[in-house]
């Protein structure tokens, strides 16, 4: 194991297939995933958040699962009435309307086809699509963007679908697989944003290992007229991805 050198962060990066352990500390002003990526030199699978909510940032190189995300087109829209349907979605995403596929194509088709701010996209595991999620810049929703901390934010929702894929550690991979694509997308946003509900602790887990900081709790009008209280959990880029 090489010397540690002294930072800000401690960064532990597990590497799965070879049963080795590298440990080191993110240098001033270097984001957690470099230091990450700093400390597996030449392993050529990129390290991924194991979890990043402790003082100590802990990533996994694992090459199996392959966790991507795609944009959403329409012929996802089955899969997607399916997934809005399961109980472990449909108890958060109620407020959406009706898992029907005429609901959900009136809901989100407009979004798939690029007519309003928010974009759809798929999850994907080993090129299976398991879950969905969707962004969007918080400045584009006025009402939304004067209750949360930064509206220039890119707002995150966020579920995976397939029952057989819950609990398997997959959540803050595809948080990550997300943050690094809007990274991209997004250059100019310095942080990204998720509002789940209070009693989702699983999603409010997956939030946590993936980097987002829990803040204020506030109340957010749902779709259906009714009103969820909801924890504000910010994703610094700077400081995570760089």
């Amino acid at each position: 194991m090489p010397p540690m050198e002294q930072g800000r962060d401690r960064v532990l990066v597990e590497v799965a297939d070879h049963d080795q352990v590298l440990a080191g500390h993110a240098r001033d002003g270097e984001p957690w995933a470099a230091a990450a990526r700093r400390l597996v030199g030449e392993v050529t699978a990129p390290p991924v958040p194991l979890d990043l909510s402790g003082p100590t940032k802990r990533f996994v190189v694992d090459r199996d699962p392959r966790v991507t995300v795609r944009d959403m087109t329409r012929g996802d829209l089955r899969d997607l009435t399916r997934w809005r349907a399961q109980p472990h979605v449909a108890r958060w995403w109620a407020s959406d309307g009706e898992p029907t596929y005429d609901a959900v194509e009136r809901r989100y088709g407009p979004r798939i086809d690029g007519e309003t701010p928010s974009r759809m996209w798929v999850l994907e595991v080993n090129g299976r699509s398991v879950g969905f999620g969707q962004h969007y810049r918080i400045a584009d929703y006025p009402d939304y963007a004067l209750l949360v901390p930064d509206p220039a934010a890119i707002g995150v929702d966020y579920a995976i679908g397939e029952p057989e894929w819950t609990g398997r550690a997959l959540g803050s991979r595809m948080i990550w697989a997300w943050a690094l694509r809007a990274r991209a997308t997004y250059p100019e946003a310095p942080v990204f944003f998720a509002a789940p509900d209070h009693r989702n602790a699983a999603s409010r887990r997956v939030l946590a290992k993936a980097g987002f900081v829990e803040g204020l709790w506030f109340d957010e009008p749902g779709h259906d007229g009714g009103v969820d209280t909801v924890v504000g959990c910010t994703f610094d880029v700077a400081t995570v991805i760089g």
